[in-house]
């Protein structure tokens, strides 16, 4: 709105540059145009403001189609007031002179004037057209109907607004027609995610049997494995007990060659040693032969009583130790006689 500053008996209008400001006195025209400053006299002067800036109008309005179904169109105009002096002949854009506000609402008129134009020509798009085409294809035809036909309006071009541009949001039906038509592509929608549930619990099911089939091949194979380790293990084992018997038996060869070895050895050293004895025996033996030879030999010849006293002595040395000696004659002659009898034998 115009920034409007008071006086004593004088304001003062300062205008913005969207704004077409229009200042009559009486019947003349005193200033008209775009961003205009001026001062006036309230009592005298009146003014209208007109935007001619785009605007924006939201357009939500209910239409029936061919197959009477009830639609809601939701849309938004754009406009501008591209010939402000007729659309102020034709609205009334008087401000008051010392508040700077519309006396009425002109815009709300605008608004109402362009929102049934709209909805006519919709309305008579629609029904013309089946519900399904209309939700189909609905929104880019009824742009274009609304656009030419809101651009060709006798009432507004009269009143001086050009419409920039339309846009159409929405074409909705009523909520349980549009859940009845959700209907079949849900069930399909649901049908395909049945299906897609049903492959992939197939898969799965199919998966599951490749992954248990594939255990059991690998526990065949590992039984396999086990059973060639077993006989493996078997033959190395019988192997290892043929080696130990083969090595026991030569351990045993080698100790029994050793202790025949041995024996051998043994008797050998036996044999020697009994030689080495029997030697021995033989020499000494042969050697108190000769011993006694010459001791023989020494005796002979003798007289008896040297004979006697030679017994007597080899008699003492046999004798154990004698503390007291009694001797008598006939102990004597026994004795004697003995020993000659010994001595002429010999």
């Amino acid at each position: 709105m115009a920034d409007i500053s008071r006086v004593p008996f004088l304001c003062h209008l300062r205008s913005t540059p969207t704004a077409y400001i229009r200042h009559q006195r009486g019947a003349a025209v005193a200033h008209e145009g775009v961003g205009l400053v001026f001062w006036y006299r309230p009592r005298t002067a009146v003014i209208s403001e007109v935007p001619v800036d785009d605007r924006e109008l939201a357009v939500l309005f209910h239409a029936r189609t061919a197959d009477f179904q009830d639609v809601a169109v939701q849309a938004t105009v754009t406009y501008r007031i591209a010939d402000p002096v007729l659309a102020a002949t034709r609205l009334d854009f008087g401000i008051d002179p010392e508040l700077g506000t519309w006396r009425e609402k002109p815009l709300d008129q605008l608004a109402g004037m362009i929102n049934e134009s709209a909805q006519q020509y919709a309305s008579d798009l629609l029904a013309r057209t089946p519900l399904t085409t209309a939700l189909a294809e609905g929104v880019p035809v009824i742009r274009a109907r609304v656009t030419d036909g809101l651009r060709g309006d006798a009432r507004l071009v009269q009143t001086g607004v050009s419409v920039v541009g339309v846009r159409v949001v929405a074409v909705r039906p009523a909520p349980d027609v549009e859940k009845a038509l959700r209907t079949p592509t849900r069930e399909q929608i649901q049908t395909e995610a049945d299906r897609a549930t049903y492959g992939r619990r197939a898969l799965a099911v199919e998966q599951e049997r490749r992954i248990a089939e594939n255990e059991l091949q690998s526990k065949i194979e590992l039984a396999v494995r086990a059973e060639r380790l077993v006989t493996q293990e078997g033959a190395n084992e019988q192997r290892r007990m043929t080696e130990q018997a083969a090595a026991a038996r030569i351990a045993a060869a080698a100790e029994a060659e050793r202790a025949e070895t041995a024996a051998r050895s043994q008797a050998e050293r036996v044999r020697v040693e009994a030689a080495a004895r029997a030697e021995a025996v033989r020499l000494v033996g042969q050697a108190e032969a000769e011993a006694e030879a010459a001791r023989v030999a020494a005796v002979t010849g003798l007289d008896t009583s040297a004979m006697v006293a030679l017994a007597v002595r080899d008699l003492a040395d046999h004798l154990p130790a004698i503390g007291a000696l009694t001797i008598t004659p006939d102990v004597v002659t026994e004795t004697v006689a003995r020993f000659v009898r010994a001595g002429a034998s010999r």
